[in-house]
């Protein structure tokens, strides 16, 4: 058996382009490292989305290993805030407060982590591996859609969702924004990039 959240979650993994939707997304276990600053720019950053693919493929084979199955490696996917929220739409990314994660399928056990995280702290000492740990994040009820251009040209995209989709449905935010990155920007143009762009909603008070 494989698992694949991209294709066995496409409620949470596959939203259209032209509007967006509600979902309900259900508590879901994470790899997570915490950072600070501008992404483009950070070394930190750079270490730390390394630090987690390195680990993530780690505990892929201590699954396989223990089970004979499969996983494959979810995609990245980020928190971002700021005590500032219009730095987002300003794009002013030195103030921005980062969490990036991988997800991992229910099926990936705690022992599964625990042995993964070792082998990859022992094999690739010069990351920070120690920083990754495993998290649980219960978003609930959430607005999302699918980006395709570069990740500056969200910005039109976020004031509608803000300014204007929120405000008229009576909801506010509930957690953190939430990008997920389907595409490699190493290999993808800026114009062809495709991520989900998710808020977590509550109704107003």
């Amino acid at each position: 058996m494989k698992y694949d959240l991209k294709k066995d979650r496409k409620d949470l993994y596959a939203p259209g382009r032209h509007d967006f939707t509600r979902v309900t997304v259900p508590p879901m276990t994470y790899l997570a490292i915490h950072g600070h600053g501008d992404p483009n720019t950070s070394p930190a950053y750079t270490d730390a989305v390394s630090a987690l693919y390195a680990s993530g493929y780690a505990i892929k084979f201590a699954f396989r290993g223990r089970t004979g199955d499969d996983v494959v490696v979810g995609p990245l996917e980020g928190l971002w805030s700021s005590a500032d929220p219009s730095s987002f739409v300003d794009r002013r990314k030195d103030g921005w407060d980062w969490t990036m994660l991988i997800p991992l399928p229910p099926a990936v056990t705690d022992a599964d982590i625990r042995a993964g995280l070792e082998t990859a702290a022992r094999k690739k000492p010069e990351l920070p591996i120690g920083q990754v740990s495993p998290v649980t994040i219960d978003e609930g009820l959430s607005l999302q859609i699918l980006h395709v251009g570069s990740y500056d040209a969200e910005t039109p995209t976020l004031h509608r969702l803000h300014a204007e989709l929120m405000p008229a449905r009576g909801l506010t935010f509930n957690g953190p924004h939430h990008e997920i990155y389907l595409s490699d920007p190493r290999r993808v143009a800026p114009e062809k990039l495709k991520t989900i762009l998710r808020q977590p909603v509550r109704a107003i008070d």
